[in-house]
């Protein structure tokens, strides 16, 4: 065996002790300070801790809507979409990776010549050269490494790993809208289905009125503008009937394809009418400093955050030498018993430099360090927006009590009074303008109350997704709850 490495590879230990060296800056998250994160909310909540809300929906106490939700979880396409890029992520991450190992590749070729007899110039023959042949067999396989002198290619790693890290939150985020969306379409049904059954009460009643009407324009009591009012009222609430049927088709058609199903789908499950859900009249909570922890968007903001700090690392890293080591073995014979008896081998080791680009690279660095900079500001505006959208749910639970409790007292009320007003309309003791207006009033109230148990469930359901329920933070493929994680230099 004939090995004989060049002498210029006795330098090689030196070089490495570079690779100890990392370019570009360290990432430490931001604190809450410097994304402007209060120590309390700006506006009445309850900041005791917060209890699991992973399930939040459970606590709507709608056993047809829990099942949907979890249904919507596992067939949703927009997730099975957000499970493709998450696995992209992770692929980008074992590429990233793939780098830390030498990159190994394997040669063999046989030959076989056979000189055959013939002539030479002017037909004369070569002497001996009938059925001469020879073979020739040659093994080989080389081998090249790039040494990471500098930290680029542990920077890289580092940003492809918050990147993935990044997707998964982004697939939680996913997760929230999903539950989010169907849980909403739900009560909007429960609504339509709500003021389509007020709709049609009234419509009964403002029959019963214009049968009145006509008694009394009969009897000489009333005159015929009496009728003609009450007709009036009666085509007005009958032709509401079809857009509420049209609008609660959506609905149910919507409902369908968060589902991963066909518009139709749950037509019939949701055919007989049942009462809006009733939602916790307060949610905890907790801190602001939570939503950091809590929400995945936030989360996977940070994560991007990191990542395009790592790539000022990576950009950085090539304004510096780049050192490739390599070697090859090769062997080659007649036979293939006399393969293994002569061997070379090579080793080398190149360093390059680059001298002028008219500066490019350092152009480059400065995009990243832009880059960086504008994930910084999309991570605090995200934190902020977080922050918002729960401050506002906030305020819409407590407005929504308020509203659902006056609505209450206003159709006790005008349920009263529609009776009192019919009675009098009867003796004749108010005209029909006044009958018309009581009942409208009762028409509103019924409608304000549906509205405001609707309100009510829906800004629970806004809160609980503000706060980040709907998320125990696993992903697909993990099997424990991801965290931030930080590549050490």
């Amino acid at each position: 065996m004939n090995l004989k490495p060049p002498r210029a590879a006795a330098l090689l230990p030196g070089l490495l002790l570079l690779a100890a060296c990392a370019a570009g800056p360290d990432y430490r998250a931001p604190a809450p300070a410097a994304l402007a994160v209060p120590e309390s909310w700006s506006v009445p909540a309850d900041q005791s801790p917060q209890a699991s809300i992973a399930r939040w929906w459970e606590q709507l106490n709608d056993p047809l809507l829990t099942r949907l939700i979890d249904e919507g979880r596992q067939s949703n396409l927009d997730l099975a979409l957000a499970l493709t890029r998450l696995r992209q992520a992770r692929e980008g991450l074992i590429q990233a990776r793939s780098g830390n190992l030498p990159t190994i590749t394997a040669s063999g070729s046989a030959n076989r010549n056979e000189l055959l007899a013939g002539s030479g110039f002017g037909g004369i023959g070569i002497p001996g050269a009938i059925g001469r042949s020879t073979t020739s067999l040659s093994l080989g396989a080389d081998a090249s490494y790039q040494a990471d002198l500098f930290g680029g290619r542990g920077r890289s790693i580092e940003a492809a790993r918050a990147a993935a890290e990044a997707s998964g939150f982004d697939y939680g985020t996913v997760m929230l809208s999903v539950s989010s969306e169907t849980a909403t379409n739900y009560l909007i049904a429960r609504l339509q289905q709500a003021e389509l059954a007020n709709a049609r009460l009234s419509l009964a009643n403002l029959d019963e009125n214009l049968q009145i009407a006509r008694w009394r324009n009969q009897a000489g009591l009333a005159g015929s503008l009496d009728v003609e009012q009450a007709r009036t009222q009666r085509a007005q609430t009958a032709a509401t009937i079809p857009q509420l049927e049209s609008s609660l088709n959506q609905s149910v058609s919507r409902l369908g394809v968060l589902l991963g199903g066909p518009p139709g789908a749950l037509r019939a499950e949701l055919a007989a009418a049942a009462p809006i859900p009733d939602g916790p009249a307060t949610i905890a909570a907790g801190l602001p400093a939570d939503v950091l922890r809590q929400r995945p968007d936030v989360r996977a903001a940070e994560r991007q955050l990191a990542a395009a700090t790592a790539q000022i690392g990576v950009a950085q890293a090539q304004l510096y030498p780049a050192l490739t080591l390599g070697g090859s073995v090769s062997t080659s014979a007649s036979t293939v018993g006399s393969l293994l008896e002569v061997i070379s081998g090579r080793v080398f080791a190149s360093l390059a430099q680059t001298i002028f680009d008219n500066g490019r690279l350092r152009s480059q660095v400065r995009s990243q360090r832009a880059a960086a900079d504008g994930a910084f500001v999309t991570y605090k505006q995200t934190v902020l927006g977080a922050l918002e959208d729960i401050e506002n749910a906030l305020v819409a639970l407590s407005s929504a009590n308020q509203r659902t409790s006056d609505f209450r007292t206003a159709l006790e009320a005008g349920i009263n009074s529609a009776i009192i007003a019919r009675i009098q309309y009867r003796s004749g003791l108010i005209d029909f303008t006044a009958l018309l207006n009581t009942e409208n009033q009762l028409i509103s109230s019924r409608t304000g109350l549906a509205q405001a148990h609707y309100d009510r469930a829906a800004a629970a359901v806004q809160l609980y997704t503000a706060l980040g329920g709907g998320w125990d933070g696993q992903v697909p493929g993990s099997a424990v709850p991801i965290q931030p994680q930080r590549e050490t230099p």
